[in-house]
């Protein structure tokens, strides 16, 4: 199957500008590292009522099995990640610190638990929207972390579960030159932090604070 679906089932009229090539399921099925490199360049959008938001994918971090100590499948099935033992294509929505939530993409074949965690995005549909909902006057620092990305776009419980090539939530394929990528060993988890399984365009204002210490 393509990566890319057609423009007979992707285009039709949106708030702002015309909707590019959404990613297909395909995509999302291929290996987790594999795909988490891909995101880099592509663009997520959120639809809401009458409102398009969207970004660039500019930082992905991978967590692949149950034998990743830093994946939430480590700890095998619950009720909680069951999403994540599906087939690629989904979204998984876990709230932490007791006020945000992150958004993460399920991936590989069905029974195999990995997704990958979308970490740093460019604003550029819909800023002034993301600035509201973020209580955030400045550009800088406005998505550049898993929780700020959810804030900003309305991502919340309600988006777990939702299929990737739906029209509430989905990522395109804009045509756009695939960017140079740093890879690092993950942050911000207390264990598997030597996996190098992050992936960032640097020097990009999207990136977390702390890739661009690397």
């Amino acid at each position: 199957m393509a990566d890319i679906l057609t423009l007979s089932e992707t285009s039709r009229p949106r708030p702002e500008g015309q909707w590019k090539a959404k990613l297909s399921k395909a995509f999302y099925e291929k290996p987790t590292l594999v795909v988490a490199k891909e995101l880099l360049g592509k663009y997520l959008v959120v639809r809401h009522p009458n409102r398009i938001l969207s970004g660039k994918i500019v930082e992905t971090e991978a967590y692949v099995g149950e034998d990743d100590p830093a994946c939430h499948a480590a700890v095998g099935l619950t009720d909680r990640n069951h999403i994540m033992y599906g087939a690629g294509g989904f979204t998984y929505v876990y709230f932490i610190y007791g006020m945000y939530n992150c958004l993460n993409f399920v991936t590989e074949q069905e029974g195999f638990p990995a997704a990958v965690l979308i970490r740093g995005l460019e604003p550029v549909e819909g800023i002034e929207e993301m600035k509201r909902r973020r209580d955030h006057r400045s550009l800088s620092g406005l998505t550049n972390g898993p929780g700020k990305i959810c804030q900003a776009m309305g991502i919340d419980k309600t988006f777990y579960g939702l299929e990737l090539t739906g029209t509430r939530i989905w990522v395109e394929d804009r045509g756009e030159k695939r960017p140079a990528i740093t890879q690092s060993t993950r942050i911000g988890i207390a264990a598997g932090k030597e996996k190098p399984w992050r992936f960032y365009v640097p020097k990009s204002p999207g990136v977390s604070k702390d890739g661009k210490k690397r």
